[in-house]
C-alpha cells in the first residue's frame, strides 16, 4: 500500500478523490528519477530510467501456461483454513484471503470452500438431475439437457452463516481472512431454478422444495417454494467458466441473499412437497441458539454487513500519512444503501464513497480517505442497506441472542491501531 504526503494547508476532511489524483500527479516526477516516494534521497534501481533484468531478456512465449495462473511473487494469496477449528479437512472451510482483493469479484482460485464429506470428483457425461415429488411431470435431466435451457448470468455473493461465529463470545482471532473470509462474490451463469420448475409443472399442494447434493454427505435442505421461484438459480459456469470441483462441478444452486449452506453444491435431486424435511443441516446444525436454550430455525437471510479490508492485520500501516481505508459491505435484502466509517470507535462517523457497481446481493466496495497521525485509533464501518436496516454492534446483537450462537454474526468490526501501525481485531463493550 502506497502512501501518499499530505499537502500543507490541507485537512484530513477535504482529502477527497480529486486531492488523492492531484498528489498522484505531484509524484510522477519524483518516480521518473527513480526515488522512492517521500524520501528524495534513496535510489531505486528497479524505478525507471534503470533497466532491470527482465527487461533485457525474452520471456516465455504464449503457451508456456496453457491456463494461466498468478505470478510466482503472489504466491502467498491463498486460502488457508484453521487446523484446530474442525476435527479434519473433509467437513470443514477455507478462508478467502480478503486482505489480498481488490474487488467485488473472487477469483475461482480463491473463493471460499465448505465440505461436508471432501471434494467429489464427478463425470459430467454421468452426472444427473432427478426432480420429482408433488410434480406433474418428474424428470431426469443430463448436464447437456440443462445448458439447452435459457441461460441467465448474474452477480452474487454466498457467505457461509459462521462468518464471523467464533467472535460471539470475545475477539478470537487476529485475522480479516480467518475472522471474515468464509465469504466471497462471483459471477454466476445457469438457468432459473422457476424455469427447470416450470417443465415439470407444480401441483398446487406443493409448498416446499428439498435440494440435495451429490457428495458422501448428501447435503440437503428445505427451501421455500416461494423462494426457489423467485431468484434461485441452478449454475454450471463461474466467473466465465465451468464450476470448479470445490464449488459443486457440475452443477450448483445459488440462492442469492441466503445462507451459504443452503446453496446445494454437486446438485443432484430436487424433490417438492407440502411440509419441510427437518434435515440434520436444519435442526442439530443451522440453527441460532438464544440465551432460554431455544433455537431459531430457518434463519436463511444474510442481514446487512460491512468489513474494512485496509488497514487490517495482514495490512498494516506504515507510518502516519494519508491512507484510503478500504472495505467491503453487503446484505442479502438487496442493495446497500450507506457505509459510515469511524477512526474513533464509533462517536463520529463520516459516508464513504460507495463504488459502482452497486448490485443487489452482491459485494460493494467503499473508500474513505484518511490522514492518519500517528495516534491510536478505532476503525469501524457500518452499512445501511435499502430496506433502512442498519448494521448492529456485537452488544446490541448479544442483547437479543446471547453469546452461545454460531452463526449470523453481522455485528460492526472493529480494528484497533497503534501507534506503531499494526492492527488488532477487538471489540468494544
Amino acid at each position: 500500500m502506497s502512501v501518499l504526503p499530505k499537502p500543507a494547508g490541507v485537512s484530513a476532511q477535504q482529502l477527497g478523490r480529486r486531492s488523492f489524483l492531484g498528489l498522484g500527479a505531484a509524484l510522477t516526477g519524483g518516480l521518473a528519477l527513480g526515488l522512492k516516494p517521500g524520501n528524495a534521497a534513496e535510489p531505486v534501481p528497479a524505478f525507471p530510467p534503470a533497466d532491470p533484468p527482465w527487461s533485457q531478456a525474452l520471456g516465455p512465449g504464449v503457451v508456456d501456461r496453457p491456463y494461466g495462473r498468478p505470478a510466482d511473487f503472489e504466491a502467498g494469496v491463498i486460502r488457508r483454513n484453521v487446523p484446530w477449528l474442525t476435527a479434519g479437512t473433509q467437513s470443514s472451510i477455507s478462508f478467502s484471503p480478503l486482505q489480498d482483493l481488490h474487488g467485488i469479484i473472487t477469483p475461482n482460485g480463491l473463493f471460499f470452500e465448505r465440505h461436508h464429506a471432501g471434494r467429489p470428483d464427478i463425470d459430467p457425461d454421468q452426472h444427473r438431475l432427478m426432480i420429482h415429488g408433488l410434480v406433474e411431470r418428474p424428470l431426469i435431466l443430463t448436464m447437456k439437457d440443462i445448458v439447452r435451457f435459457p441461460q441467465v448470468t448474474r452477480i452474487h455473493f454466498i457467505e457461509c452463516p459462521a462468518n464471523g461465529g467464533m467472535e460471539w463470545r470475545a475477539s478470537q482471532i487476529n485475522s480479516l481472512q480467518f475472522n471474515h473470509g468464509m465469504i466471497s462474490c462471483a459471477e454466476w451463469t445457469g438457468v432459473r431454478l422457476s424455469t427447470l420448475l416450470e417443465e415439470v409443472g407444480i401441483k398446487k399442494e406443493a409448498k416446499w422444495v428439498l435440494v440435495e447434493g451429490a457428495d458422501g454427505a448428501h447435503m440437503n435442505r428445505s427451501l421455500p417454494l416461494d423462494k426457489c421461484l423467485d431468484d434461485c438459480l441452478v449454475v454450471y459456469a463461474q466467473n466465465g467458466e465451468a464450476l470448479r470441483p470445490e464449488q459443486g462441478y457440475p452443477l450448483r444452486l445459488v440462492v442469492p441473499g441466503w445462507e451459504g449452506n443452503v446453496n446445494i453444491k454437486w446438485l443432484r435431486r430436487i424433490k417438492l412437497g407440502d411440509k419441510p424435511w427437518y434435515s440434520r443441516e436444519e435442526t442439530s446444525k443451522y440453527t441460532d441458539l438464544m440465551p432460554d436454550g431455544t433455537s431459531r430455525g430457518f434463519t436463511w437471510l444474510i442481514d446487512a454487513k460491512s468489513v474494512i479490508t485496509f488497514p487490517c492485520p495482514e495490512k498494516p500501516l506504515a507510518g502516519p500519512s494519508l491512507y484510503e481505508i478500504r472495505g467491503l459491505a453487503w446484505t442479502g435484502n438487496g442493495k446497500v444503501k450507506r457505509v459510515d466509517v469511524s477512526t474513533d470507535g464509533g462517536v463520529n462517523w463520516q459516508t464513504a464513497r460507495l463504488h459502482e457497481p452497486v448490485l443487489s446481493k452482491a459485494l460493494t466496495k467503499f473508500t474513505l480517505p484518511w490522514q492518519w497521525d500517528g495516534q491510536p485509533a478505532l476503525l469501524q464501518s457500518r452499512v445501511i442497506d435499502e430496506t433502512g436496516y442498519v448494521q448492529p454492534t456485537i452488544a446490541d446483537l448479544r442483547k437479543q441472542r446471547g453469546s452461545n450462537s454460531v452463526y449470523h454474526n453481522n455485528s460492526i468490526q472493529t480494528w484497533q491501531v497503534k501507534p506503531d501501525g499494526s492492527v488488532f481485531d477487538v471489540q468494544l463493550a
